[in-house]
């Protein structure tokens, strides 16, 4: 189902990957210590400004900085809609 939203100017979208629950060496991380997600999927683009030609596109993985963008729910998902400047990198 395709979400019903489109971010203006040079704003992005983004579906933050799940936090890890379990360590490389299989210990189990309570919800109190798991770190902020820095990676996702990029859902939807704004059209960018005179001055800023948009760079990512749907369906980019990207990172982004820890505290960076704002935190909404929509449809029961959580997403971060940011500046595209507050993209670290795209992977």
């Amino acid at each position: 189902m395709a979400l019903n939203i489109k971010p203006l100017s040079d704003r992005v979208l983004i579906e933050p990957i799940a936090a890890e629950t379990k360590t490389a060496s299989g210990i189990f991380i309570p919800d109190t210590a798991k770190e902020k997600p820095q990676k996702g999927t990029v859902v939807a683009v704004g059209n960018g400004t005179k001055e800023h030609t948009m760079t990512v596109k749907i369906g980019d993985s990207v990172l982004y900085g820890k505290y960076a963008g704002t935190e909404l729910k929509l449809e029961g998902k959580d997403y971060l809609i940011m500046r595209e400047d507050d993209i670290l990198a795209i992977i």
